[in-house]
């Protein structure tokens, strides 16, 4: 574990390290509630420095950690579970404590003084907001919604191109079950795309409608790039689009929008060919955003939310409403589970096809997450970092660096430290300011600032009356 964190260079999402030199730190409270929170739980480790590359440090007391720990544990709603044990690191005494994750039934996990609740996300901790909060009650129940009529909406919604392809598709690879049915309203029927009255589904407009957004503007993909360094300071961002439209079109949408905004590289082959290749595998974001759409929340407490896919200089990062359903990260890939939050429309999308190329949009056989895995190693690109908070799942794709790093004595940026390093490129930015480009909390932003400052590579600014601002060195 010692040696993940070493060479990742920062906390996980599924550990926390903290010096604890002088004490239970305050921030000990938002990770053990984000722990609680998160599926499978997570681990603290009491005695470590990261940002000397998690190198012990002395503990004057570890008895009196671990007392402080489980008192702490007993100011939450419902109370934290802890299981808390001695370990040593490079011979040095640490306290580790496994949080366990929240019974479904009473998510989520509150700091009762308070009733703040909080989230584990791949860059940090941060606040539980109303609708994430809807999101935890809602999973109390299993997802039915997208079986659901749509009010007002008729068979003439339905986008007739795509209707057509499903039903040919249907009866030329399922003859004798679902094909078998000569009478079309009959088969969209029993499919689930349509009710007795032809008054379609939830499932059956995602997927074949003419315009799903009529009746959920928020189900749409919102795609961004990062400015460029040699972008003006105004600009806020590269290639913003809304890809809007059912289920085939939006992907077919996305991929467009993935080639002209993907750098490419120059690659000959050893057949002497040349080609561009673009710096992410195309076929492991169609997989990705594939899977966002299909697997997205439903329910009326995610609405609101669209599916965000947004490339930063170092990373791809695509993210959904709703969190991992009859499955765990630690199994992603690894088992053939085809277990489906939205199973109605994961039953009609496996014989739906693209109007441009005729491809299936899914397989529905568990193949998705490896063909990821296949064609980021195809790419030397390190494996996909998936994070689950329960109600919302993000994938995270990273770049290697393009030459390798000079040498130094410090380890490298953890990967708060280095979204909020680059937040600061062009102007001083307060606390409050990186807290909501970010949406990160701000004990999390300012123990990234101070480990920036103690390398030297940001300056703080104003004091004695005035606004404290950060900015990078010689910016």
């Amino acid at each position: 574990m010692i040696a993940l964190l070493r060479a990742a260079g920062g906390d996980t999402t599924e550990v926390e390290v903290k010096s604890a030199a002088g004490g239970l730190p305050v921030s000990l409270t938002s990770t053990l509630s984000a722990l609680a929170n998160q599926p499978g739980g997570g681990t603290i480790i009491l005695g470590l420095d990261e940002r000397a590359g998690f190198r012990p440090v002395e503990l004057s007391d570890p008895q009196v950690l671990k007392q402080g720990l489980a008192a702490r544990a007993r100011a939450f709603t419902p109370p934290v579970r802890l299981t808390i044990e001695d370990a040593e690191v490079d011979g040095a005494a640490v306290v580790v404590a496994q949080v366990h994750e929240c019974d479904r039934s009473t998510k989520p996990c509150r700091v009762t003084a308070t009733g703040r609740a909080y989230l584990r996300g791949y860059d940090g901790d941060y606040a539980l907001s109303d609708v994430e909060e809807q999101g935890f009650l809602a999973a109390r129940q299993p997802p039915l919604f997208d079986r659901s009529p749509v009010e007002d909406a008729t068979v003439d919604d339905l986008d007739t191109e795509l209707v057509d392809a499903f039903l040919l598709a249907v009866r030329e690879r399922d003859p004798a079950g679902l094909g078998r049915f000569p009478d079309d309203t009959e088969l969209l029927r029993r499919a689930g795309v349509m009710m007795d009255g032809g008054q379609p589904t939830v499932a059956g407009l995602l997927a074949l409608g003419v315009h799903p957004q009529q009746w959920f503007p928020r189900y749409v993909i919102q795609a961004a790039a990062q400015p460029l360094p040699t972008d003006s300071a105004a600009t806020r961002a590269r290639n913003q689009v809304t890809i809007s439209g059912p289920v085939p079109r939006m992907l077919d949408a996305a991929l467009l929008w993935a080639r002209r905004t993907f750098d490419t590289a120059i690659v000959a082959e050893m057949d002497g060919s040349v080609h561009d290749r673009p710096i992410y595998p195309l076929i492991a974001f169609r997989e990705l955003v594939a899977n966002a759409l299909i697997h997205r929340d439903l329910d009326h407490w995610s609405a609101g939310l669209a599916v965000e896919v947004r490339l930063l200089r170092d990373r791809l990062v695509v993210a959904n409403p709703g969190g991992l359903y009859g499955i765990t990260v630690d199994r992603l890939g690894r088992d053939a589970v085809t277990s489906a939050r939205n199973a109605r429309l994961v039953s009609i999308c496996q014989h739906v096809r693209s109007p441009q190329t005729g491809a299936r949009v899914i397989e529905a056989l568990a193949s998705g997450i490896p063909t990821v895995t296949e064609a980021l190693a195809d790419h030397d690109l390190p494996p996909a970092h998936y994070v689950d908070s329960g109600i919302r799942f993000t994938v995270v794709l990273h770049q290697f660096a393009t030459a390798p790093p000079a040498a130094t004595a410090e380890p490298p940026l953890g990967a708060t430290e280095r979204r909020v390093y680059q937040a600061l490129t062009r102007q001083g930015r307060t606390v409050s300011d990186l807290a909501e480009e970010l949406g990160l909390s701000a004990p999390n932003i300012r123990k990234a600032l101070r480990n920036l400052r103690g390398r030297g590579l940001i300056l703080q600014l104003g004091g004695r009356g005035k606004a404290t601002t950060y900015q990078q060195t010689g910016s």
